[in-house]
């Protein structure tokens, strides 16, 4: 309990100070997951769509994989960027190890299946209503997909806040790649686990504090943005 109390206290002792150190991690744990989303959104929304109006052989079992790449392990994730990012790599001639352009490929990797997944069994129920009327009206494989990505807009924000939520908080492979360099690639995840390890509990807990804060003012600013409650009731 004296911990909890400690840490709430760090947590706004340090949003009260306006702590620098704690402002450019925040601002690079917000830099690294926005970009992270936005490409995996640029990749899953569209192969979310394409695979919900598409009919093809091996469909069921491209659907499976998908669903089955939403759980998979970070640190694994992390071991293959790695990997292809090393000097002895294919890709170590880009020097983009322990960077964060290396934190946010791995990032890609992890969040598209998520929202690719979420957004074709969305899709999915749209396509069921909307089949026939498109199909009559002649529309191309495209038109329909952008048919289904704009009526299912709301639904689509929900897959892609849920692919923040899981970019934002991740730390296994982004402390492969990243490293957890001061001032480079240090993020609030990994800040929080070397306080852990250095056992600055009330440190910790404050990070985690202010993490939970980012992530829910995140959401709350893209809902009120983009008037989806107001919508919502029309």
């Amino acid at each position: 309990m004296n911990d909890l109390m400690a840490g709430v206290y760090e947590a706004f002792r340090l949003l009260w100070s306006f702590d620098s150190n704690l402002v450019e991690i925040s601002l690079r744990s917000l830099q690294v997951s926005f970009s992270a989303v936005i490409l995996s959104a640029a990749l899953g929304l569209p192969f979310g769509a394409w695979l919900a109006v598409s009919r093809f052989r091996y469909r069921r079992l491209a659907i499976a994989l998908l669903n089955a790449l939403m759980g998979l392990p970070p640190v694994v994730v992390g071991l293959v960027v790695y990997l292809l990012l090393s000097r002895s790599g294919p890709l170590g001639v880009l020097n983009l190890l322990f960077s964060p352009t290396a934190m946010i490929i791995a990032q890609v990797i992890i969040v598209t299946p998520i929202i690719a997944s979420l957004t074709h069994q969305s899709l999915r129920e749209l396509w069921f209503q909307y089949h026939d009327l498109l199909i009559s009206l002649h529309t191309t494989k495209l038109q329909r997909m952008k048919a289904l990505l704009w009526d299912g807009r709301r639904a689509l924000l929900t897959a892609t806040l849920t692919g923040f939520g899981r970019a934002i908080g991740e730390i296994g492979a982004i402390m492969i790649v990243g490293g957890n360099i001061d001032h480079l690639t240090r993020v609030l995840t990994t800040a929080i686990a070397l306080e852990v390890g250095k056992g600055d509990f009330p440190l910790a807990l404050g990070l985690g504090i202010i993490l939970i804060l980012l992530a829910v003012l995140v959401n709350i600013s893209i809902h009120v943005l983009s008037r989806t409650e107001r919508e919502g009731t029309w």
